[in-house]
């Protein structure tokens, strides 16, 4: 029989003569195994699907106009003259494309104007419904998102005009509200999209038009007079009837906006323009959503430009990075008692196992070949433990990403692959101190105790 085959028989006879040492490390490694894998695979992920959670709840980047003025192509009755422009179409298209250059993105645009209702300055949002309802999964809606002649209101708006869902509102517009400041549109834009409320990343656009906010902000501001009293022209009340398809209660300030369609407020204006923001969920984060804010920053012949929500971003961020800390503190925990009970368990092994350790030794074995035996032997226990822990983790894995995140678990290859192999380099690791005992064995010493 060759040294190989000699090598191998005694190592499955050691293996099989004592099965339930065997099975106790086999079993230390497997619980390593599935747990390390199972965090592993969550922690891949979760923070995708987290990202994705996170993105019902708003916009994450918003893309609004650098402020600069054109002269309108048609003018409305009242005869203004120098209406903004905003984002037109193709340049939605463009920034749009650079935005899902990065990955996947929802948005939503809107036109920003002044109106009037019972006199009283508001600001009306110009959307599409099927894309701002795509973007805030978190609007309260009662009734229904804005159809042709029907609008949705904010909360503080129904609740001013002690409006009800069916009910009529008429809305006016007029050139002399929107021709003195064109901030309303930008203001609007960014004080009102649904996650840049609050945002400063909205405050700082804000700031940039210095124009008044939404809803009854800056009542009397660029309001012309008649011998010291407001004139006739603010105090009308006429205008177009809309019916109130819903209400919208957020709880920000979407809840002082009007909603409603792009087509309605063209109508009601008489003019077509480009839209005053852009808002954008991006599965982008991170340094892949910095680059794309700068890629489309720099390009100044673009005309807009665009900024990160950071509230949301900064959440993102801060909710991943505690998910990842949790994982490297309990996968070191479980690390340390895989080593531990490994090492115990070799320990035991190799204290049954000292008269053969011995007995060998005087027949001329090197402590080499014996150790290089027991390092078989570990790296076997460590790679059964490994595969059957390995598919236990999976199986727990999937089941946790089905029941709390709702969403499928495909086998990841690679850190299969791995899992098994950590498993065994663990064994092996964890078999040091106790073969290295064993090499210092002294034969005379052992067998004049038999």
């Amino acid at each position: 029989m060759t040294n190989t085959g000699m090598f191998f028989r005694m190592l499955f006879g050691a293996v099989f003569r004592r099965r339930s040492r065997a099975i106790m490390a086999v079993v230390a490694s497997l619980v390593g195994a599935a747990t390390l894998f199972c965090l592993a695979a969550i922690c891949i992920a979760v923070p995708q699907q987290m990202n994705d959670e996170m993105r019902a709840y708003g916009a994450n980047l918003i893309v609004t106009p650098t402020g600069e003025t054109t002269d309108s192509a048609s003018s409305d009755s009242a005869g203004s003259s120098a209406a903004k422009s905003g984002i037109d179409a193709a340049m939605v298209k463009h920034t749009t494309e650079m935005v899902r250059a990065k990955g996947s993105a929802k948005y939503a645009t809107y036109r920003y104007e002044n109106v009037r209702v019972n006199a009283a300055p508001y600001v009306m949002a110009g959307v599409d419904p099927a894309q701002v309802e795509n973007l805030n999964h978190h609007w309260n809606v009662e009734g229904s998102w804005p159809t042709d002649g029907k609008v949705l209101i904010g909360r503080d708006v129904a609740d001013a005009l002690n409006a009800k869902i069916g009910g009529g509102i008429t809305i006016g517009y007029r050139a002399s509200d929107n021709a003195a400041s064109s901030s309303s549109a930008q203001s609007g834009a960014t004080d009102s999209s649904s996650s840049a409320p609050s945002d400063e990343g909205a405050g700082s656009a804000n700031a940039e038009t210095g124009g008044e906010t939404s809803g009854q902000t800056g009542e009397t501001s660029a309001q012309p007079t008649q011998d010291g009293r407001v004139s006739s022209d603010i105090m009308d009340t006429k205008g177009t009837e809309f019916r109130v398809a819903g209400i919208v209660d957020t709880g920000g300030s979407e809840d002082s906006i009007i909603y409603a369609t792009n087509a309605d407020v063209d109508k009601l204006t008489g003019v077509t323009r480009g839209v005053d923001v852009i808002e954008y969920s991006a599965s982008a984060s991170g340094d892949d959503l910095a680059a794309t804010v700068k890629s489309i920053n720099d390009m100044t012949s673009m005309h807009v430009k665009a900024q990160q929500v950071t509230k949301i971003t900064s959440s993102d961020t801060r909710i991943i990075t505690m998910l990842q800390t949790l994982f490297w503190i309990v996968s070191i925990v479980v690390l340390v008692l895989t080593l531990v009970g490994v090492s115990t368990t070799i320990s035991s092994i190799v204290s049954q196992r000292s008269y053969e350790i011995g007995l060998r030794k005087a027949l001329g074995a090197s402590s080499a070949s014996i150790g290089m035996e027991f390092y078989v032997e570990s790296a076997l226990y460590g790679l059964i433990g490994g595969l059957i822990g390995t598919g236990i983790g999976y199986a727990l894995a999937r089941v946790l990403t089905g029941v709390v995140f709702q969403r499928s678990l495909p086998v990841n290859w690679p850190l299969a692959i791995g899992s098994v192999l950590f498993s065994a380099l663990i064994a092996v690791l964890a078999s040091i101190p106790p073969v290295s005992r064993a090499s210092r064995i002294d034969p005379a010493i052992v067998l004049r105790e038999e």
